[in-house]
């Protein structure tokens, strides 16, 4: 497992160049957003299927059905590498 945390104030670019680094597809993830509030569960899991311009893609889900906007992400665990 490989963690990645993302500065607090890293913009959105920043935050997408540093996470496009960590992870490629078929990567299985588990993301934490920027703004947790003490919770220690990750807030989504799931296989890196694109990293698209504005959002990390996760199982092939748009962007509102469980992907997440690069400027949300506050830290990734890389659980398995493809």
């Amino acid at each position: 497992m490989t963690e990645l945390t993302i500065p607090p104030d890293a913009d959105d670019k920043r935050a997408a160049e540093l996470v496009r680094e960590h992870v490629e597809p078929g990567d299985i993830v588990e993301i934490w957003d920027r703004d947790r509030t003490g919770s220690d569960d990750p807030k989504h899991t799931g296989e890196v299927t694109a990293l698209e311009t504005a959002y990390l893609e996760l199982d092939g889900q748009p962007l509102d059905g469980g992907s997440v906007r690069y400027d949300e992400i506050g830290m990734v665990n890389r659980l398995e590498s493809s």
